[in-house]
Parts: structure tokens; C-alpha cells; sequence
């Protein structure tokens, strides 16, 4: 037992929270653009920025950590609900069928 008081826990914390926000993001991504297109980018730049306020206010390492993941996938979802509408135009997922004239 006296090992398991020497391990620092926090790096394997941030690595396995880290893939289940880019994870949670996927899904996301496309609802996003489903219901509401590309128009919804501007939510996902207010939560990026509201992500780093907070990681660089807060002082403990480990949730300053998760908000920086936190903000950059939310910048990075911006791109990709543009790609995902590209997708929707190849017929790899399917288009919302009462924003019909959008993809036309």
C-alpha cells in the first residue's frame, strides 16, 4: 500500500479526461449541425473563450489542465461543424430534413 501513496494520479487523470472531452465532442459536433447548421459556431468560440479565462484563473493544476483541453476542442469543433456540413453534402450523415434549403 505505501507504493500506492508515491503515485501521482493527476497526469493519468488529464490523459483519460482529455480523451473523453475530444470523445464527447464528436457527438456533438454532428447535433450541432444538424439542428442548427453552421450558424451554432459562435457558441462553441464563447465556450473556448470562457475555457481559457478559466484555466488561467484558476490555480489548480489539474482543472486548469481539463478547461484548456476543454476550450481548444471547443475551438477545434468550430472547424469541424463546417466539415460536418460537408459531410452531410456527401451523404455520409444525414441532413435534417426542415433545413433542407440551407444545403442547397
Amino acid at each position: 500500500m505505501e507504493l500506492l501513496n508515491g503515485i501521482h494520479w493527476e497526469g493519468l487523470i488529464i490523459g483519460i479526461s482529455t480523451f473523453l472531452i475530444i470523445g464527447l465532442f464528436h457527438p456533438v459536433v454532428v447535433k450541432a449541425e444538424y439542428y442548427w447548421g453552421t450558424r451554432c459556431w459562435w457558441i462553441f468560440l464563447i465556450l473556448g473563450i470562457i475555457g481559457i479565462a478559466g484555466s488561467l484563473l484558476i490555480s489548480d493544476i489539474l482543472i486548469s489542465s481539463l478547461l484548456g483541453v476543454f476550450s481548444f476542442s471547443s475551438f477545434w469543433t468550430i472547424k469541424e461543424v463546417f466539415e460536418q456540413r460537408e459531410r452531410v453534402l456527401k451523404g455520409w450523415f444525414p441532413m435534417n430534413p426542415k433545413r433542407k434549403h440551407e444545403y442547397e
